[in-house]
């Protein structure tokens, strides 16, 4: 690693203490809540479906399947700390980058801090959640694609972002971002497209067996309509599609999409046994993009106001107060939910939990530790503008071709769920990676000798 670094970047000790001091974060995180966080609903999810592997008709099941994967060493610690390796290696991958586009030690280093130790992205590693793995995997993949131009490496890319596909659907988008550029070196696009193919192809499959049709799943359409009802024209409506127009005092309590889909008397839950069938999701697809069509104004501002709230100084408890909570770290246990039904079976989310740990005790707050963790986060945090402004030089350095994935990456991984669901601040975290690199590779004009991320022959060029 040393050595690989003296290459690119000589001077590289401001990276290894900032490394050093993020992995101590980390470290002081394992302390004061042994084990992992709980995110209500979702990681009961994943877990189930770890120990009881059936396609799901609302969730890919990439996460799950790491954590079957790990199911025999029997320690959600080990969970967590994988979890935060993968953070710390996300900051190194995007160092290393920088470096090799021409930044010196100290430069580069400052585009990672934010990814080391602001206190939102350690709270959601030490979550049981798709979240680090996701982002890992993103990385990863970028890395492949922009640092040398071998096809193997085009091949592995693929792989690695088709997977994670898997782990969180919003990695769709970023598929033709990669693919795009990899056209730059002709049949490496095909390489990566093909080795993309693969792992969703073989999801599709197994998701046919168990439902009838080739897909990931069959969500999408609750998703949709929730983020487009607030503006759809229901006088544009057809007949059929009517029914699923909110009420007039349900319109009024102002649900924001998030929570709205998860409403007992939202038309769709009282129109269809299952909002996930076929005919259900075909018909609320079909509901969204009539909204969209006759009013996309509308849906312009849903999702500026969900950017808006994303680069925004102050966070709001959007979708709901108690799923904000979450992303803080806890001053007490966590109790986890005694009723059946999480995780595609007959099941407890506490039964499982006991199961996947051999242990009674799942969660558990350790003094004083977690109040420092508590008072970390009050102060060490990324704010809104902050981000923005990383955006924006990422933005200003798109005339160079080296800055435009890592950007077009971070505008998609940002949109995307905003575009197709409801903004939350877990879907903004994984940004920050790929902002950072994306303005530090549009910095990196303004140092001489740059490296090159185009490398393949020995020849440099400018990225």
């Amino acid at each position: 690693m040393g050595r690989l670094f003296g290459q690119i970047c000589p001077t590289h000790a401001p990276f290894v203490a900032a490394l050093a001091l993020g992995a101590a974060v980390r470290w002081l995180t394992m302390l004061g809540y042994p084990g992992v966080l709980w995110f209500t609903g979702d990681s009961y999810f994943y877990l189930g479906y770890a120990l009881r592997p059936a396609p799901s008709p609302s969730k890919t099941l990439g996460y799950s399947f790491v954590l079957r994967l790990l199911e025999p060493v029997h320690s959600l610690a080990l969970v967590a700390s994988l979890q935060h390796a993968m953070g710390l290696a996300v900051a190194v991958m995007v160092y290393a980058l920088l470096c090799r586009a021409g930044l010196p030690g100290w430069a580069a280093t400052l585009f990672t801090l934010p990814i080391l130790f602001d206190a939102y992205t350690i709270e959601l590693e030490h979550l049981l959640m798709s979240e680090a793995l996701f982002t890992f995997l993103i990385a990863a993949a970028l890395t492949l694609v922009l640092w040398r131009s071998e096809w193997w490496m085009a091949a592995v890319a693929g792989g690695l972002l088709g997977y994670a596909v898997l782990v969180r659907s919003a990695a769709l988008p970023l598929l033709p971002v990669a693919f795009l550029w990899l056209l730059l070196r002709r049949w490496h696009a095909l390489v990566f497209g093909a080795a993309a193919v693969v792992p969703l192809a073989a999801y599709a499959v197994w998701f046919h067996g168990a439902h009838g049709s080739y897909g990931l799943t069959s969500s999408d359409g609750i998703y949709l309509w929730g983020r487009t009802t607030a503006f759809a024209d229901c006088g544009e409506m057809p007949p059929g599609l009517k029914p699923l127009c909110l009420s007039p005092s349900l319109r009024a309590k102002g649900y924001p999409p998030g929570r709205l889909i998860w409403v007992s008397q939202a038309p769709p839950r009282v129109v269809y046994e299952n909002v996930t069938g076929r005919e259900a999701n075909a018909t609320l697809r079909d509901f969204a993009a009539r909204a969209i069509v006759t009013n996309p104004g509308g849906y312009l501002k849903a999702i500026g106001d969900g950017v808006g709230m994303a680069f925004g100084p102050h966070r709001s408890p959007h979708p709901t107060a108690s799923t904000e909570a979450l992303y803080h770290f806890p001053d007490r246990p966590q109790v986890l939910p005694s009723r059946k039904g999480w995780g595609g079976g007959h099941s407890t989310a506490l039964a499982d939990a006991t199961r996947y740990e051999r242990s009674p005790v799942v969660s558990r707050v350790v003094q004083p530790y977690a109040d420092l963790m508590i008072a970390y986060q009050r102060w060490v945090y990324l704010p809104g503008p902050a981000l923005g402004a990383l955006f924006a030089v990422g933005a200003v350095g798109l005339t160079r071709r080296g800055p435009a994935p890592a950007w077009a990456s971070a505008v998609a991984l940002l949109v995307f769920p905003i575009a197709s669901a409801d903004f939350d601040y877990r879907y903004v975290v994984p940004t920050i990676p790929f902002a950072c690199l994306a303005a530090g590779l549009a910095l990196s004009r303004w140092w001489g000798s740059p490296g090159s991320l185009l490398r393949g022959t020995g020849r440099a060029s400018a990225p």
